[in-house]
Parts: C-alpha cells; structure tokens; sequence
C-alpha cells in the first residue's frame, strides 16, 4: 500500500509519519502531484494559519488536484479546516468539500484551545473500536460548525464538528498522531478503509 502524507510546508508531518512508522506503515512525505495521485491513502496535515497554507497549496496546484482525488484523504487539524467552503481566519475561501464553514471560537473560552476534550457522537467506521467520550488532542483557535457532514462533536463553549466525512474525504479536528492508542486506532482504521 501507498500512504503519503502531502508536503506543502504547512504541516506537523514528521509526527504523522512517525505515528504511521509506529503501526508498521511507512509513509511517503511528497508535494509531487503524481506522487500524490498514485497513493492509495492521502494524509493532508496542517499547522499555521489558513490564507497562507491555501497560497501553498494554490503555488503547487494542490488545490486543484486534492479535490479530484478518488482514494480515502484524511485531512488533519488545519487540513481538515481548509477541505471547508471557508474559513474565518483572514477569510478564506477553502477547497469547499466539506459543506461547513470553520468560525473563531468567541471570548467566552480560552483561545487557543490546547487540551485533550471528548469526542462524541460517533458515526463512521473511522472510530472502530473507539468508545463515545474517547478523549483526543486538540490545539486551534478555529472550528467548523455542525453539519450534515459531521461524524463527531466536541464541546468547548459550543458544540462543533470535530470529525468530517463525505465520500472518500475524512477530517479530524483533533491530532491523532498526538491522541495516544486511541489516536492511533484511528489512523489503523484509516488505514482499513
């Protein structure tokens, strides 16, 4: 099998590839767009700040190819946020997959939020053997609203989508890599799809 990781110099992507190493599968790290379109899974990570991730992806046409892709993508963190329509940090226009729009967490709660939280109401086959209240990692300032779209919530001030599906397409607002043997069974189960 072919994992990659995409490369576009805005991610935490050693920390995915080790995780993957971990589990017994070597990971790929490519910003090549054939590389990318041979894989049989897309991990697509992302740490920063939204405008300028989607001007790497935009500098490298990944914003074009990532959406055609037809194999199971996994976005992470920021990556799952920029699969949205938009975002509100520095509005952003996103790759528009997931129909949900990523908004700034509001003054009531500390921000970022840096802690592990609950994951809830679970739907997908992505949380095989995962129980409901499972805790994750998570570390942003944004989140995307709730959805037809969403396979999981959290609650940090305000219920959110903390998980993501349509089709091929996965996101996860939390960092796996980071959740321990929970987070790891995650990404087996990504793995699995």
């Amino acid at each position: 099998m072919k994992l990659v990781i995409i490369d576009y110099g805005a991610g935490n992507i050693k920390s995915i590839q080790f995780a993957f190493k971990r589990l017994g599968y070597k990971a790929v790290l490519s910003n090549k767009i054939s590389e990318i379109k041979a894989a049989d899974k897309v991990i697509f990570p992302g740490v920063g700040e939204a405008s300028s991730a989607m001007r790497k992806l935009k500098d490298s046409g990944l914003d074009i190819v990532i959406p055609t892709l037809k194999k199971p993508v996994l976005g992470i963190c920021l990556g799952m946020q920029l699969l949205c329509k938009s975002t509100e940090e520095n509005n952003t226009n996103g790759l528009g997959i997931f129909n949900t729009s990523v908004k700034r967490f509001q003054s009531n709660v500390k921000v970022p939020q840096i802690s592990w939280n609950t994951v809830a109401n679970l739907k997908s086959d992505l949380f095989k053997g995962i129980k409901e209240q499972e805790f994750m990692y998570l570390v942003h300032s944004y989140y995307a609203e709730n959805c037809d779209e969403q396979i999981a919530t959290t609650n940090y001030g305000l219920n959110y989508a903390s998980a993501l599906q349509k089709d091929n397409f996965y996101g996860v607002q939390f960092h796996p890599e980071k959740s321990g043997v929970k987070g790891e069974q995650l990404l087996n189960n990504f793995i699995e799809l």
